[in-house]
């Protein structure tokens, strides 16, 4: 999971890799590394085309995942769900292949949420199955899209939202959604700000999950609109709340976190480091084909 952000554009990313495949964890970092390069090169300061953008990117990691498995030829490719979030000029685009979710969330109201691409709520939709009756259902954990299948994923494009200051978009793995209702996420979010609330809600969902649960992950920003300022926000909250109008033209910063599959956290990329590992990965394929 990570952001990276300019003066005039945030991009949020999540990728959740997929158990029951090989090396689910690097899939899952291929995505965000490729993203967050392409961010890089796309945000002049903003994003022109941020639907097409988002597409883009999730079709260019997905290859990037298959480039990695014929590189080092696995048996089956590495696959990873994904979910990512476009702010900009108080509006935000979101995109997403899989079941790692997006809320969009305002005064302890979900006004938006992303529809899962899996069996169950496909069956939920046709309504063939009771909401209540998705924890032990057979198909439970079966998703129909993700990045890194023999099939090209189809990526889920929302429309344009217009944000108002004080809404709250939180990303987040099933690891969290599938104890946590979705009225608890609500009420906890509203109830306190995000950089309690956020470490709250991961606390209880793997605490009640136990030992057999799946990976909790969550990340979530309060906006405060374009004339927002650290100024005000709550004082406990001051060094958290991020100004973009302080920076400079043609930076960018970023928070990038990957993990291993010995569960120990690694790594947090920075600009060059994203770029140096995908050209790696392309050198590499390139050396091979050259050799054969």
């Amino acid at each position: 999971m990570g952001y990276i952000y300019t003066r005039d554009s945030l991009l949020l990313v999540m990728a959740d890799g997929m158990g029951g495949h090989v090396r689910g964890e690097m899939a899952a970092a291929i995505t965000i590394q490729t993203i967050a390069n392409l961010f890089q090169k796309s945000a002049d300061p903003y994003v022109k085309r941020p639907e097409v953008f988002l597409e883009d990117s999730f079709i260019a990691a997905h290859r990037e995942i298959q480039r990695y498995a014929d590189l080092y030829k696995l048996p089956e490719t590495p696959r990873t769900t994904v979910v990512a979030c476009l702010i900009q000029h108080n509006s935000a685009v979101w995109a997403h292949c899989g079941d790692s979710r997006l809320y969009w969330m305002r005064n302890g109201q979900i006004l938006a949420r992303t529809q899962d691409h899996s069996r169950v709520a496909t069956l939920i939709a046709q309504g063939m199955l009771d909401p209540a009756h998705t924890e032990n259902h057979p198909d439970r954990n079966k998703l129909f899209n993700c990045l890194g299948s023999s099939n090209m994923p189809i990526v889920e494009i929302s429309r344009r939202a217009s944000l108002q200051s004080g809404d709250t978009m939180l990303l987040c793995t099933d690891g969290l959604w599938s104890i946590m209702p979705d009225h608890i996420l609500a009420k906890q979010i509203s109830d306190t700000t995000i950089m309690r609330a956020i470490p709250e809600l991961l606390d209880k969902s793997t605490s009640i999950a136990g030992r057999n649960g799946d990976n909790a992950t969550a990340l979530a920003v309060t906006w405060l609109g374009e004339e927002g300022s650290s100024r005000e926000a709550p004082i406990e909250e001051a060094t958290t709340t991020t100004n973009t109008n302080t920076l400079q033209i043609g930076a960018v910063t970023s928070m990038l976190v990957t993990q291993t599959s010995s569960g120990d956290k690694s790594d947090v990329f920075n600009e060059s480091e994203i770029e140096k590992a995908i050209d790696e990965i392309r050198s590499a394929i390139q050396q091979a084909n050259n050799t054969q």
